[in-house]
């Protein structure tokens, strides 16, 4: 970040400040356009339960730190385990949460389903009721996944918004939408691309976006 990034000062010094001395800074204003109603309601039951002492402040900076460190990259382990390993390929296909907890990622109560591309079909994910989404192992959902137009189109046109994101698909490769519920998340296990034979699973790791695994776009090795 550049020096005094945000801070509005006169460089110039034009306001009798003086070198080596504290600059002064205008009073910070807090921030409300967060305050919706339901971040409201949601503050006001946090706070009443650590009244009531059933939680404590301290568990939910915990809880809190656990979904910050949710990311595409923990999902991109498990693919990349399963492009060199394949017989734990066979457990993510039919047990995907056990599978998953083979490399310390803990699903919780999600209901993990696990779809493979093939050089014959491509699998998109979608949540056609609101944005559905296997945060245990991608994170949060990017906005376009949970705007709209992208939960009406993906189901309507979906190679029309594959095309969108840059990815073209051959005439015979058949295109399945998933619709996430609340009881059921989708992952897709994309395919492996060619020329990476011989790549560690941290390298390959590495090339595997967000968005493939949510079958929005393919895997390319120069990623």
């Amino acid at each position: 970040m550049a020096p005094h990034d945000g801070h509005d000062h006169d460089h110039a010094h034009g306001h009798g400040e003086q070198h080596g001395q504290p600059h002064p800074h205008r009073p910070i204003q807090e921030d409300l356009s967060y305050r919706t109603e339901s971040a409201v309601r949601a503050r006001a039951l946090k706070e009443l339960l650590i009244e009531k002492g059933i939680i404590t402040a301290d568990e939910v900076r915990r809880q809190i730190e656990i979904v910050d460190a949710r990311g595409p990259h923990m999902g991109a382990r498990v693919v990349a385990r399963a492009w060199c390993d394949p017989e734990y390929k066979k457990r993510l296909l039919t047990t995907p949460n056990a599978a998953c907890a083979e490399l310390g990622i803990d699903l919780g109560e999600t209901h993990l389903f696990v779809v493979e591309n093939t050089a014959t079909v491509h699998n998109m994910i979608v949540c056609t009721l609101c944005s559905c989404y296997p945060k245990t192992l991608l994170g949060i959902p990017p906005d376009w996944y949970k705007s709209f137009a992208y939960r009406s189109r993906a189901v309507r046109e979906p190679r029309t918004v594959l095309a969108e994101f840059g990815t073209s698909l051959p005439d015979d490769v058949e295109v399945r939408v998933h619709d996430s519920t609340a009881d059921l998340r989708y992952l897709v296990l994309p395919r492996r691309p060619e020329g990476t034979e011989g790549w560690s699973e941290e390298r390959l790791a590495a090339i595997i976006s967000r968005d493939s695994m949510i079958g929005a776009t393919l895997v390319r090795p120069d990623a």
